[in-house]
């Protein structure tokens, strides 16, 4: 990798010319200007960041780490990583994005992240969850995005799961829907736990008895291949010609996506025969169901964006952020 003398060597100026050239070109002439350019360009040199900051350059652009459980490596929160990188490029700032396996086991991936100095740190997870604070990140600049934690008091962003899934049901009990089956998440996961509430509680506040409502949780705290629970569930109540429901209510857009399937299978036409109602807006998956499926949307973009500029704001607030879920509405009601 070329270095700064070897720049200076081949455009035959002293290193402060070159210095001035990358940082104060107004102080050299067009000529000297010229011929130092053609050199950086000819050797491919790029400036050494960390050498800019131990110099005290102000030009450098601020660094944001990003701390991502789970998050880089699934499709379904891609668009929070998106928003996080195009607001700090909007803010001419910079991000490095250290994924996160296991945030018990965070040690290595934090001093990565410490060593480059970032003017803050957003701390990722795929899933809106309960996570723990490694002890080195206690009095840094630190934002959640998706999670939140008990450790410390510290500003997070999060879907506002209760507020999304309250207007889903109200949507359905003005469209005529009364005889509910919904399939939810785990208890132990935060969303599975807070979208039963609000269905719950938006079908009482309009007056309807919760005894229309036939319920189940999937054991997805013991792996995603109880996702397949969801098979059974289906076949038992519409093997027959005619099922005692007229909408399944589904915890997320894979539950949804299973749904789909056996139903199809079984000759039900959608949303004819039965409705179904979504949540999540699966990345790359929620407009592919046919039909479209109806569903809530995860605003992953907005919480990236809002974590992103609450560090480059430097705000100093330790709330909870809860961020509106629209419902999307599609063709399977």
């Amino acid at each position: 990798m070329a270095s700064l003398k070897d720049v200076a060597k081949l455009a035959g100026v002293s290193l402060m010319t070159v210095s001035r050239a990358l940082n104060s070109p107004d102080k050299l002439s067009e000529e000297t200007y010229i011929n130092v350019k053609k050199a950086i360009d000819q050797l491919n040199y790029v400036p050494d960041v960390s050498a800019l900051k131990i110099r005290g350059d102000r030009k450098v652009p601020k660094l944001i780490g990003v701390l991502a459980l789970d998050t880089a490596t699934t499709p379904f929160s891609v668009e929070l990583l998106q928003g996080i990188e195009k607001t700090a490029q909007t803010y001419q700032c910079n991000t490095l994005v250290v994924n996160l396996f296991d945030d018990k086991d965070a040690e290595q991936a934090i001093n990565t992240i410490l060593s480059y100095r970032p003017t803050g740190i957003i701390f990722t997870s795929m899933g809106f969850r309960q996570i723990s604070i490694p002890a080195k990140l206690h009095d840094r600049h630190l934002v959640l995005a998706n999670c939140i934690t008990s450790d410390i008091k510290v500003a997070s962003y999060v879907p506002d799961d209760y507020q999304g899934q309250y207007a889903s049901i109200e949507y359905i009990i003005a469209k005529g829907y009364r005889r509910p089956l919904c399939i939810y998440l785990s208890p132990t996961i935060l969303a599975g736990k807070i979208r039963r509430q609000a269905v719950e509680q938006a079908w009482q506040d309009n007056g309807l008895s919760l005894d229309l409502i036939r319920s189940y949780h999937l054991n997805l705290d013991l792996g995603d291949e109880h996702y397949l629970e969801t098979i059974a569930i289906i076949q038992r109540y519409f093997s027959q010609d005619t099922s005692e429901f007229d909408i399944i209510i589904c915890g997320n857009d894979r539950i949804a996506l299973l749904v789909y399937q056996v139903l199809l299978g079984l000759g039900y036409r959608i949303p004819q025969q039965i409705a179904v109602l979504g949540y999540d807006n699966m990345v790359g998956i929620g407009q592919l169901f046919y039909p479209p499926l109806t569903t809530v949307e995860l605003p992953h973009y907005q919480i990236g964006e809002h974590a992103a500029l609450h560090i480059i704001n430097q705000l100093s607030d330790t709330q909870e952020h809860k961020i509106n879920c629209p419902l999307l509405e599609r063709s399977s009601l």
